[in-house]
């Protein structure tokens, strides 16, 4: 792992890092085993927004709107810039969070409609992980893992819901669209619809709605370990904002709606400070991919090749942040390789949590999130895919990516004020990018790395055999 400064990409010593961090008068190092062990499983926070751009925010970017919550909690913790999703698509990634899996190992792929199943029950989430420990669990937000009685949230292990079991877009009322004109977008709390067809004027409190119910949330819990749980509806199309956020940026409603996510996150923020938690929580703030820029000024930004729905690094890499105060070094800014996969296992080490019984894609990475002497990624690569093609993988330590030959689809033209622009289709032959000299993905370097490219194709084919053989596709993955 390296661990870099955030105003320059050289390399940061160790004991400069933990100078700086204010961890090596304490005498303490960045690793979470050389401290004592909390008097109870931590707190663990996720917060999750929906087709944010990488560079949305001021510790990843410069927009022309100001991110003052999301910029202290860079500050008080640490800025992950290679962190990815498995598959840059909305139920897809939030699947593989949840459960630590592939999405061709569960069968979750692309983007599930109204009323669809979902992912199969047997795949355990999370929140199913850490209730054993006593932890209370919630979910305030947009779901999209499954539409049915045994898929909803109160039947995969959360104590309290809210939200859209599907993506905003899926509206009848929607401004650009009668693709779902007979489908009410129905608004639930837990068990029951709460608002059987949202409204425009309902749309734009989503945000303060999920909020409002997390603050709550940590009031009530902060007695006892909890998991919470908010992907944000926002800053997904068609967007939508709150009157109070309204013009507030001037720098159009993207920005408007931007603003809005920090207040959220300074909200749950001050929740944690005011109980008297913050110290033993974990918070998580990342992305399930990367913008759908062709939704031009009504969509987010991205340094990197491509954008959502695609495995470049411009709709696989997403911003991160993660704060844990004495665990994690304030500051930081650090180029692991990590894979949202990896959060369950993760997770699951912090709270002394028993791990599924079914099969895992994602390992514990908690060393290489603290910043532990030594410490390597567990992985031998990190496969990504889009719908159920399989188009490539990274190496584990993040520095290769080799592309299998596929087709993607590339922006023609960007649309604005909500309405879609237009795609062109593109096709990748085999190629290995350097990710560490050519993070754009530009110079196909396999004829100059037999060597890398044999070993990484050796994988891949591993991959392959494992989840797209010709005896598995004709049953779901993972069966």
């Amino acid at each position: 792992m390296r661990l870099l400064n955030s105003n320059n990409p050289l390399r940061l010593s160790r004991r400069a890092f933990l100078k700086g961090s204010g961890l090596a008068a304490a005498g303490l190092g960045a690793s979470c085993t050389s401290l004592a062990p909390a008097a109870r499983p931590p707190n663990i926070v996720v917060i999750f927004l929906d087709d944010a751009g990488y560079a949305d925010f001021h510790p990843f970017g410069a927009p022309a709107y100001e991110t003052p919550n999301v910029r202290r909690l860079a500050a008080e913790g640490c800025r992950f810039v290679n962190l990815h999703v498995p598959q840059a698509i909305c139920s897809a990634s939030r699947g593989a969070l949840l459960t630590g899996c592939y999405p061709e190992r569960t069968g979750l792929v692309g983007a599930h409609g109204p009323r669809a199943r979902g992912m199969d029950p047997r795949w355990p989430t999370v929140a199913q992980v850490l209730k054993p420990r006593g932890y209370a669990t919630a979910v305030f937000g947009k779901w999209h893992i499954g539409d049915q009685p045994d898929t909803r949230p109160p039947a995969r292990g959360f104590d309290e819901s809210c939200g859209l079991m599907y993506s905003n877009d899926m509206w009848r009322h929607h401004p650009q669209s009668r693709a779902f004109d007979n489908f009410p977008l129905q608004y639930w709390e837990n068990v029951a619809v709460a608002i059987d067809d949202l409204s425009a004027a309902q749309m734009n409190t989503l945000t303060q709605r999920y909020t409002e119910r997390a603050v709550d949330f940590i009031r009530r819990k902060r007695h006892q370990p909890f998991f919470l749980y908010v992907p944000h509806s926002m800053p997904h199309v068609p967007l939508a904002v709150s009157d109070r956020f309204r013009g507030a940026s001037g720098a159009g409603l993207y920005g408007d709606v931007m603003m809005e996510i920090d207040a959220s996150v300074g909200a749950i923020m001050r929740a944690l400070d005011e109980t008297g938690v913050a110290d033993n929580t974990l918070v998580v703030f990342t992305s399930d991919n990367g913008p759908w820029h062709v939704y031009g000024n009504h969509a987010g930004r991205t340094p990197f090749r491509e954008a959502k729905g695609t495995g470049f690094d411009g709709g696989t890499r997403s911003p991160c942040l993660m704060r844990f105060p004495g665990r994690i070094p304030a500051g930081g800014v650090s180029d692991a390789m990590l894979g949202t996969i990896d959060l369950l296992p993760t997770f699951a080490r912090l709270a002394g949590a028993a791990l599924p019984a079914t099969p895992l894609d994602g390992h514990d990475v908690w060393d290489l999130i603290t910043g532990r002497p030594g410490a390597v990624n567990p992985h031998d690569y990190y496969a990504f895919t889009t719908g159920k093609a399989f188009e490539g993988l990274f190496s584990g330590d993040g520095r290769w990516k080799p592309h299998l030959p596929h087709g993607y689809r590339t922006l023609a033209a960007a649309g604005r004020d909500g309405k879609p622009g237009t795609y062109r289709q593109e096709r990748i032959g085999l190629s290995l990018f350097d990710m560490a000299a050519d993070p754009h993905e530009t110079v196909n370097v396999i004829d100059r790395h037999p060597e890398v490219a044999a070993r990484l194709r050796a994988f891949a084919e591993r991959h392959r055999q494992t989840f797209f053989s010709p005896p598995a596709a004709s049953k779901p993955a993972g069966r």
